[in-house]
């Protein structure tokens, strides 16, 4: 399966990125309404991962730097593109983008049902399990390499 993922601002993409994320966070999983839009969406870096028909399948957020901390967030993929490669795609989109820009550290807030996703690329749980959006959810983080640069 052919899946592209490009990256933009918000102001861009985020007729497909809300619609993905309100299909699977407000839908699917009941977050209420009220909590899937903030004020950080136009502060931040998105990604919309596109299938071969160019229809937006998956999306994930980066948000602005805080010393050295890139935080991923509003990381979705629609259910029928679950288990084929689509988020480990849009993760890794947002894990470059991170350390492209000099980061140290990629932290996102897991749903614990995706902790062995998360696990599988790299990223191990710190701190206990918590609330949010009324979902269980763990802090997880992973340190970064920097892009390597060319040789002169």
């Amino acid at each position: 399966m052919t899946i592209t993922v490009e990256t933009g601002p918000w102001e861009r993409l985020h007729a497909a990125a809300l619609g993905i994320r309100w299909r699977v966070f407000v839908d699917e999983q009941g977050v209420p309404a009220d909590m899937e839009l903030d004020e950080m969406d136009p502060l931040c870096l998105h990604a919309l991962a596109r299938d071969a028909s160019g229809l937006p399948v998956a999306t994930a957020r980066l948000l602005p730097s805080v010393d050295g901390v890139a935080a991923i967030g509003r990381m979705a993929v629609e259910a029928s593109q679950r288990g084929q490669g689509t988020g480990r795609r849009v993760l890794e989109t947002m894990v470059a983008a991170a350390a492209a820009r000099g980061d140290r550290i990629a932290e996102l807030h897991a749903q614990v049902t995706a902790r062995g996703f998360y696990e599988r690329a790299g990223f191990a749980a710190v701190g206990a399990e918590y609330l949010e959006a009324g979902i269980v959810h763990v802090t997880m983080r992973r340190e970064l390499t920097p892009p390597a640069r060319p040789e002169s």
